[in-house]
């Protein structure tokens, strides 16, 4: 008998929407949500996310999508720039849940997950590191240990891009 796979998807939302930002192309997170499930068998997406007040219509939008939303409170600047670096909330829901997933998607091109990486491949328990941008990746990802588990977003343009909705006749969306 086939028994479904159960694996969970760790995205770095700031590194996924600048990435893609990078490429002239905006991400349709609903969309993309749906891709990872027929693509990878992602039963759960952990997004990680810096936390800002009057953005929660965002953040609705996306756990009604299906991401289970982890939130890092930020910090403003006084040049007006917000920070909020969840690269550690990652590497931990990641280890948090280590035994409830068959195996791990990480959605991110940044090089400060490499160890999360080498470790999740070790113990056979990694699938894939989806990289936003091939062209604008850390170079510790390509290392030869990594390779056969590298996936690029750049081609996924016309499956994930958001497309603005035009009202219907009646003027609703």
């Amino acid at each position: 008998m086939f028994k479904k796979k159960n694996n969970y998807a760790f995205i770095d939302s700031q590194n996924l929407n600048l990435s893609i930002k990078a490429l002239g192309w905006k991400l349709d997170f609903a969309r993309f949500r749906k891709y990872l499930t027929d693509k990878y068998d992602v039963t759960k997406a952990y997004l990680f996310i810096g936390y800002i007040d009057g953005n929660n219509d965002l953040y609705i939008a996306l756990q009604e999508a299906g991401y289970i939303c982890i939130f890092k409170p930020t910090l403003e600047y006084k040049d007006g720039t917000t920070k909020g670096n969840c690269d550690a909330e990652l590497v931990l829901w990641s280890m948090i849940e280590y035994p409830n997933y068959d195996k791990a998607i990480i959605v991110t091109g940044d090089g400060d997950f490499h160890c999360l990486v080498k470790h999740l491949i070790e113990k056979q328990k990694f699938l894939a590191l989806l990289i936003p941008n091939r062209y604008r990746f850390s170079a510790l990802l390509k290392v030869e240990l990594f390779k056969n588990h590298l996936r690029f977003m750049n081609d996924l343009r016309m499956k994930l891009e958001y497309k603005k909705k035009s009202p219907h006749k009646d003027k609703t969306l």
